[in-house]
């Protein structure tokens, strides 16, 4: 989802009741019935989805103007977990009342017709990382997109994010610190920071 939403939107949920979610909270659960659109107004929300062998996975992280599963509003149920990062706050809005509000807006539902093609595009990007073979270029095409190494604190959520399990990301990360010990001055004063250094094989 494009972090920023437009104006449109933003119209849309300006009036709209805020939830306050301390971190680790639950915005709804999957198979839990559609009833709300939720905008991110501060902070972030993730989409978890759980493996049956107990995997957690990281759908997409929405931040603040986003959306939260925006494909929800033509769903009966959801399909995965809405869970805090470090708390958020979120608009709430009915969802008869927004889809009603795009029904009787054509300016409305096309701006919200590129929103959903351009998800669809970040969709197709984290399948495509999550398809490649070793966490080493799953880490360099998920840095690849502009994105710089989160805190150590959050380096979970990035292996669930990537597809990954915490220990093969660790083993990945120590790999790119050891090759930038053993790289000669010349190389190192060349190299880049975690976020662009050459990856571990």
């Amino acid at each position: 989802m494009i972090a920023i939403m437009p104006d449109p939107i933003a119209r849309l949920f300006a009036t709209a009741p805020v939830r306050t979610l301390e971190p680790g909270a639950s915005l709804f659960r999957a198979d839990d019935p559609v009833t709300h659109v939720f905008q991110v107004r501060s902070g972030e929300v993730m989409l978890v989805r759980h493996a049956g062998s107990g995997t957690r996975m990281i759908l997409h992280r929405v931040s603040a103007g986003g959306i939260v599963a925006e494909a929800s509003a033509w769903s009966a149920r959801y399909h995965c977990d809405a869970v805090a990062g470090g708390g958020a706050r979120v608009a709430t809005l009915p969802r008869p009342a927004f889809r009603a509000a795009l029904a009787h807006d054509p300016g409305l539902a096309e701006h919200w017709a590129g929103e959903l093609a351009r998800a669809v595009q970040a969709a197709r990007l984290r399948a495509e990382i999550r398809s490649l073979r070793t966490v080493a270029e799953r880490l360099d095409a998920w840095l690849a997109d502009g994105r710089t190494l989160p805190p150590r604190g959050a380096w979970q959520d990035l292996a669930a994010e990537i597809g990954v399990t915490r220990e093969a990301l660790y083993r990945a990360l120590a790999g790119r610190r050891s090759e930038r010990r053993s790289a000669s001055p010349a190389q190192r004063d060349g190299s880049d920071s975690d976020s662009t250094s050459p990856r571990a094989g």
